[in-house]
């Protein structure tokens, strides 16, 4: 009977063993197997045996991680305060390194993600987040994933989704951009009296050129006139025709 028990309770302690070593691992997740303390391999995905007390396993998902950077204080270059957040996608690329060179991944990358986007913006005017967001996007993704390859780590994408500005300092924006219209509008309207005279200049000289144009841009004009409703019409008589009509009361008087 003792010997029955040992036997059973042998078996059961198998048992118990086994169901205890089994992991079972999904597609997108991988094992970092520690042997007594030291680094031995990376399994998965399926079924791995862990043995119990000789070895340690930790799970590392490697599927895209969508990370949210909180709202950053940041002083630009031309000295604007804003607040400024973005959000970073990564994932890990060699497990090995996560676990092992970082203590925590997530959370180094969410403070790197943060000084870093402190960092590159500073660099930047105001003008430049507001209109450069994907030349900004893109310098803070390199920055970020060239800092995380030691660990692991590819960051896919960085995308800055707000720039918070100071209600007064809009105001301000508000009426630089108005300046800046009017100025357009004085510059434009210069050009086009410019254009104009030169026009005008370019047409007296070839009125001056031809004299029968001249006759004929006068008519145009008393055609012109004529149209409006008016009763009386004043307009100058040109000197040939007088000189014309003074010769003929001269012939008429021999």
């Amino acid at each position: 009977m003792i010997w029955d028990f040992g036997w059973s309770g042998a078996l059961l302690l198998l048992i118990m063993l086994a169901a205890a070593s089994i992991r079972i691992l999904r597609e997108y997740e991988r094992g970092v197997i520690f042997l007594l303390g030291r680094f031995w391999k990376v399994k998965g995905p399926g079924i791995i045996l862990v043995v119990p007390g000789i070895q340690q396993m930790v799970r590392v998902d490697l599927r895209l991680v969508v990370m949210d950077v909180p709202s950053q204080d940041v002083i630009s270059r031309d000295n604007v305060s804003v607040k400024v957040n973005a959000v970073v996608y990564f994932r890990v690329v060699d497990p090995q390194k996560a676990i092992i060179h970082v203590e925590n991944y997530l959370e180094a990358t969410s403070q790197l993600a943060q000084t870093t986007l402190r960092s590159v913006l500073g660099k930047h005017e105001l003008d430049d987040m507001l209109a450069e967001r994907e030349r900004l996007n893109v310098d803070i993704q390199q920055i970020l994933d060239i800092q995380t390859d030691n660990w692991g780590i590819k960051v896919a994408n960085v995308e800055i989704k707000h720039v918070d500005i100071d209600e007064s300092m809009v105001r301000a924006i508000a009426r630089q951009a108005e300046a800046e219209r009017e100025r357009r509008a004085k510059v434009i309207h210069a050009e086009g009296e410019q254009q104009a005279s030169e026009k005008l200049l370019e047409a007296a000289r070839v009125l001056a050129q031809s004299p029968q144009a001249m006759q004929l841009r006068y008519l145009q004009t008393l055609v012109n006139i004529a149209g409006d409703k008016t009763s009386t019409i004043v307009f100058p008589m040109p000197m040939d025709i007088m000189d014309v009509i003074s010769k003929l009361k001269v012939d008429k008087r021999d």
